[in-house]
Order: structure tokens, then sequence, then C-alpha cells
């Protein structure tokens, strides 16, 4: 637990639960390890560009003009931030029934081929494999089960790119009903925290 990188995606800034639930969680990995080392990126709050014509081959191809130099330059720091991370945090609300196009972006900077992926004879291989990942996902419904599960283009987006990069040992915690009256939110919440507490010992257990 040397190294936790805390990617928050919400657009609530303040009042987004999913952001204070990665707030929340620091503070545990702090009083549990007072020698990790904890990086935020908010791009929530402070947006990572999407990518458009000018700027695409800075990802996906060979950077030529400066427009392309600086999605190159800004890729390379977001997959150092990547890599140097131990537990990646991710807190994600669900917006129409998906992630939010700012965290996307983060993927889109951060997917890359020959970095943090690769394609062999035997199909696609990630590369950032060994980390921990928590996802916080926040949402008015219940998505977990039930009939609207089938509208449920979160998870299963985050478990694919997460996944396609490497990262397979992924916990969810969904923090659900947050719309169904504040005694149901705050039981949402409650279970929440209940559930990064536990994984914060689990980790420091880990780690010892």
């Amino acid at each position: 637990m040397a190294n936790v990188l805390i990617i928050n995606s919400s657009a609530q800034g303040d009042a987004s639960v999913s952001s204070r639930l990665t707030r929340e969680f620091a503070e545990r990995v702090r009083a549990a390890r007072p020698d990790a080392a904890i990086a935020v990126r908010d791009v929530g709050r402070d947006p990572v560009p999407h990518l458009v014509a000018e700027t695409v081959a800075g990802i996906r191809g060979q950077p030529v003009t400066d427009a392309e130099r600086a999605a190159r330059t800004l890729s390379d720091t977001l997959v150092d931030e990547l890599r140097a991370a131990d537990i990646l945090v991710i807190g994600a609300p669900m917006y129409n029934f998906g992630i939010p196009s700012t965290l996307k972006t983060w993927f889109d900077h951060v997917l890359r081929a020959r970095v943090t992926f690769r394609y062999t004879e035997n199909g696609p291989e990630g590369l950032m494999t060994g980390k921990k990942v928590i996802v916080i996902e926040s949402r008015a419904g219940i998505y977990s089960e039930g009939e609207a599960a089938a509208m449920d283009a979160q998870e299963p987006h985050l478990r694919g790119m997460l996944g396609f990069m490497g990262l397979t040992d992924v916990a969810f915690v969904r923090v659900e009903g947050l719309a169904f009256g504040p005694e149901a939110a705050d039981a949402a919440i409650k279970a929440a925290n209940e559930a990064l507490a536990s994984l914060v010992e689990q980790e420091v257990a880990l780690a010892a």
C-alpha cells in the first residue's frame, strides 16, 4: 500500500457521494499507513480533454503537431501516475446508466497499445498487472439486481477497460438507491463505508 492513486470523476463537486467516499477511504489509509503516498486526480473538476481530430494521433499514432505532442505528454503523465500506483481507487457515479464522459476520457488517455496493453499472437495482453483496484459506484437507483440490472452499462464497461490493461483484481463497492430518500441514502453510504474500511484492513494486513 505504498502508493495509492485516486481518480474522482463526479461533476457534483463537494456534494458528490463518490468523491466523499474516496476522501474517507484516503483518511483511513493515512490512519492505517502514515507512510502511504496518496495522489488524487479529479477529472470532474479538472477534465482531461476529449480526443478530437487534432489530438488523437498523440494517443493512437505518432505525434507531429504541437496539439498531438501535448496530448502525448498528458497521456504519459497519466500513465506514469497509474504505473506508480499499488492501489487504484476510482470514484465513478452513474450518469445515464454509464460512466461520466470525463472518466471515459481518462481511460482514452491511459489505454495505449504497447504501453498499458499489447497485442500478441494469443490476443490482447494487459501490462498493468499486479495492482489492486477499488471502484466506488454511486447510483441513484438499484442496478445490481432486478429488472434495472439490464440497463447497467457502468460496471461492465469499467470491468472491461480495467481488465484490458491487466487490472483484474477489482473490488466494486456499490452505493445504490441514493434517490430513494434520506434513510435509504444514509444506509447505502454507511454500508459502502463499512466495505471500504474492510478493504483498507485487508490491504494493511497484506502489506504487513
